[in-house]
Protein backbone atom coordinates (compact mmCIF):
# COMPACT_ATOMS: atom_id res chain seq x y z
CA UNK A 1 0.00 0.00 0.00
CA UNK A 2 2.91 2.17 1.08
CA UNK A 3 4.88 1.66 -2.24
CA UNK A 4 1.56 2.05 -4.42
CA UNK A 5 1.15 5.70 -2.93
CA UNK A 6 4.74 6.23 -3.32
CA UNK A 7 4.17 5.62 -7.04
CA UNK A 8 1.34 8.02 -7.01
CA UNK A 9 3.32 10.81 -5.91
CA UNK A 10 6.13 10.61 -8.24
CA UNK A 11 3.77 10.34 -11.11
CA UNK A 12 1.79 12.94 -9.98
CA UNK A 13 4.93 15.01 -9.20
CA UNK A 14 6.27 14.35 -13.25
CA UNK A 15 3.04 15.11 -14.29
CA UNK A 16 2.83 18.45 -12.61
CA UNK A 17 6.93 19.49 -12.72
CA UNK A 18 8.47 17.99 -15.22
CA UNK A 19 6.02 17.65 -18.14
CA UNK A 20 5.06 21.51 -18.82
CA UNK A 21 8.69 22.24 -18.76
CA UNK A 22 9.21 19.73 -21.41
CA UNK A 23 6.66 21.12 -23.39
CA UNK A 24 7.44 25.24 -22.61
CA UNK A 25 11.28 24.51 -24.16
CA UNK A 26 10.24 23.17 -27.86
CA UNK A 27 13.14 24.30 -29.71
CA UNK A 28 12.01 24.92 -33.62
CA UNK A 29 14.37 26.42 -35.93
CA UNK A 30 14.33 26.86 -39.56
CA UNK A 31 16.07 25.68 -42.49
CA UNK A 32 19.17 28.12 -43.46
CA UNK A 33 20.12 26.40 -47.16
CA UNK A 34 17.61 25.64 -50.07
CA UNK A 35 19.40 21.74 -50.24
CA UNK A 36 19.89 20.62 -46.50
CA UNK A 37 20.92 16.66 -45.89
CA UNK A 38 19.15 15.12 -42.98
CA UNK A 39 21.17 11.73 -42.41
CA UNK A 40 20.13 8.68 -40.34
CA UNK A 41 22.70 9.30 -37.72
CA UNK A 42 24.46 12.73 -36.13
CA UNK A 43 27.87 12.04 -38.02
CA UNK A 44 28.96 13.46 -41.73
CA UNK A 45 29.57 9.77 -42.25
CA UNK A 46 25.98 8.76 -41.64
CA UNK A 47 23.95 8.05 -44.86
CA UNK A 48 21.52 10.67 -46.26
CA UNK A 49 18.20 10.32 -45.43
CA UNK A 50 16.60 12.38 -47.87
CA UNK A 51 17.30 15.85 -48.61
CA UNK A 52 15.13 19.27 -47.77
CA UNK A 53 14.83 22.01 -50.53
CA UNK A 54 12.95 24.57 -49.07
CA UNK A 55 14.85 27.14 -47.69
CA UNK A 56 13.01 28.30 -44.00
CA UNK A 57 11.04 25.19 -43.30
CA UNK A 58 10.32 25.13 -39.87
CA UNK A 59 11.41 21.96 -38.07
CA UNK A 60 11.52 21.23 -34.32
CA UNK A 61 14.71 20.36 -32.59
CA UNK A 62 13.79 17.11 -30.62
CA UNK A 63 17.52 15.64 -29.91
CA UNK A 64 20.66 16.78 -29.99
CA UNK A 65 24.46 15.71 -30.08
CA UNK A 66 27.66 17.32 -29.87
CA UNK A 67 27.23 19.55 -33.58
CA UNK A 68 23.86 17.87 -35.21
CA UNK A 69 20.45 18.00 -34.17
CA UNK A 70 17.46 15.92 -34.50
CA UNK A 71 14.55 17.00 -35.76
CA UNK A 72 11.22 16.62 -36.75
CA UNK A 73 8.75 18.47 -39.10
CA UNK A 74 5.23 19.21 -40.25
CA UNK A 75 4.79 15.61 -41.50
CA UNK A 76 6.48 13.94 -39.15
CA UNK A 77 9.87 12.82 -41.13
CA UNK A 78 12.69 12.71 -38.58
CA UNK A 79 16.38 12.97 -39.06
CA UNK A 80 19.27 14.43 -37.93
CA UNK A 81 20.77 17.67 -39.67
CA UNK A 82 24.17 19.72 -38.94
CA UNK A 83 23.92 22.89 -36.79
CA UNK A 84 25.34 25.01 -39.53
CA UNK A 85 22.18 24.08 -42.17
CA UNK A 86 20.15 25.86 -39.50
CA UNK A 87 18.97 29.15 -38.18
CA UNK A 88 16.70 30.64 -35.25
CA UNK A 89 13.21 29.82 -36.36
CA UNK A 90 12.00 32.44 -38.41
CA UNK A 91 9.04 30.69 -40.26
CA UNK A 92 5.45 29.21 -39.69
CA UNK A 93 3.24 26.97 -41.56
CA UNK A 94 -0.58 27.04 -41.33
CA UNK A 95 -1.80 23.77 -40.47
CA UNK A 96 -5.63 25.04 -42.05
CA UNK A 97 -6.10 27.51 -44.68
CA UNK A 98 -6.14 31.24 -43.13
CA UNK A 99 -6.83 34.59 -44.35
CA UNK A 100 -4.06 37.36 -44.44
CA UNK A 101 -6.02 40.69 -43.12
CA UNK A 102 -4.14 44.25 -43.97
CA UNK A 103 -4.08 44.68 -40.14
CA UNK A 104 -4.23 42.95 -36.91
CA UNK A 105 -8.46 42.53 -36.34
CA UNK A 106 -10.86 40.37 -37.98
CA UNK A 107 -12.68 44.22 -39.62
CA UNK A 108 -9.88 44.82 -41.35
CA UNK A 109 -9.86 44.10 -45.28
CA UNK A 110 -9.01 40.77 -46.37
CA UNK A 111 -5.52 40.56 -49.04
CA UNK A 112 -6.00 37.19 -49.56
CA UNK A 113 -6.50 33.24 -48.61
CA UNK A 114 -3.40 31.26 -47.28
CA UNK A 115 -3.43 27.57 -48.12
CA UNK A 116 -3.01 25.54 -45.35
CA UNK A 117 1.46 24.04 -45.76
CA UNK A 118 2.56 27.19 -47.45
CA UNK A 119 6.17 28.54 -45.87
CA UNK A 120 5.03 32.60 -44.13
CA UNK A 121 8.09 34.09 -42.84
CA UNK A 122 7.17 35.77 -39.49
CA UNK A 123 8.08 39.46 -38.87
CA UNK A 124 6.76 39.64 -35.58
CA UNK A 125 3.57 38.47 -33.43
CA UNK A 126 1.35 39.53 -30.55
CA UNK A 127 -0.94 37.52 -28.58
CA UNK A 128 -3.33 36.69 -30.89
CA UNK A 129 -1.57 37.49 -34.39
CA UNK A 130 1.39 37.23 -36.54
CA UNK A 131 2.96 39.71 -39.20
CA UNK A 132 3.85 37.63 -42.19
CA UNK A 133 4.94 37.61 -45.83
CA UNK A 134 4.76 35.56 -48.62
CA UNK A 135 6.40 35.93 -51.90
CA UNK A 136 3.34 37.98 -53.12
CA UNK A 137 2.13 39.95 -50.17
CA UNK A 138 2.75 41.18 -46.21
CA UNK A 139 -0.31 40.92 -43.88
CA UNK A 140 -1.69 39.65 -40.56
CA UNK A 141 -2.56 36.13 -39.58
CA UNK A 142 -4.54 34.41 -36.72
CA UNK A 143 -1.90 32.60 -34.67
CA UNK A 144 -3.47 29.73 -34.23
CA UNK A 145 -3.02 25.98 -36.05
CA UNK A 146 -0.10 26.88 -37.39
CA UNK A 147 3.83 24.90 -36.90
CA UNK A 148 6.16 26.66 -35.29
CA UNK A 149 6.75 28.61 -32.30
CA UNK A 150 6.08 32.34 -31.99
CA UNK A 151 8.69 34.65 -30.55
Amino acid sequence: MKIMLQKKILLLFLMFFYLPNCLANEVFLSLKKNKVNVRYGPSLESPIKYVYKKINLPIKQIDKNENFRRIIDVKNNSGWIHISQLKQINSIIPLKDKILFRKPSNFSKPLAKIKKGRILIVKRCNENWCQIKTSKFKGWIKNTNIWGKIK
